[in-house]
């Protein structure tokens, strides 16, 4: 799941949740960072409604502000939210694998306001169709 505020073009921001097997993503647009973490709470709650349950065993965050409502995530959804050690890219290689493939469609410096919600799914659609070659 790629969370992706309205206006500013800052870094992606966390989480890209791909699926630990299949690597599925899920975008998800943010109406704008006036109040982060309720929108990246509902924007979750959102996104994994109706996701077979062995797609929602957890969530690995980044660390920021916009998990300051996990707690109300965890509780309506019940998924553990988990958090990387800051610093430490090589601990979270899917989120920043996926990171790379979505800078191929979303440039650093883009705005990413011009893009639709039907753009995401769009996005998602072709990452989800692309064969990613993983360990294990």
């Amino acid at each position: 799941m790629t969370l992706s505020p309205r206006a500013g073009a800052g870094p992606l921001p966390r989480p890209q949740p791909a699926h630990s097997t299949s690597r599925a993503v899920l975008m998800r647009q943010l109406p704008d960072r006036a109040r982060p973490a309720e929108h990246v709470r509902d924007a979750l709650e959102h996104a994994f409604t109706g996701l077979p349950a062995e797609l929602t065993r957890s969530l690995t965050w980044d660390q920021g502000s916009g998990m300051g409502r996990r707690d109300e995530f965890t509780r309506a959804a019940n998924i553990p939210i988990c958090f990387c050690e800051p610093a430490s890219p090589w601990r979270r290689g899917s989120n920043e694998n996926t990171d790379g493939l979505l800078r191929q469609y979303f440039p650093r410096g883009t705005e990413l306001s011009i893009y639709s919600a039907e753009d995401l799914v769009c996005v998602a659609a072709e990452l989800n169709d692309r064969p990613r070659r993983i360990l294990g």
